[in-house]
């Protein structure tokens, strides 16, 4: 059986993380106390802790991609 190409595991890869992403960052913001408020000046912004785990997903589709590549 042949292992699927690089550019259709990141085809579906890209929008599933995105979605996973989009989901786990309502989770984690729904599931904070009203009492326990930090100050917007000192916590990130929701676009960057987003960029920062796309930006982690990408690293991690780029050594899955290398791995296939290898094999």
């Amino acid at each position: 059986m042949a292992l699927p190409s690089v550019r259709s595991v990141m085809r579906v890869a890209i929008p599933f993380i995105s979605v996973v992403g989009l989901l786990s960052v309502r989770v984690v913001g729904a599931s904070q106390d009203s009492g326990s408020v930090i100050p917007a000046e000192s916590r990130p912004c929701v676009d960057c802790h987003a960029f920062e785990f796309m930006q982690r997903a990408l690293q991690d589709l780029k050594k899955t991609a290398y791995n296939l590549d290898t094999r």
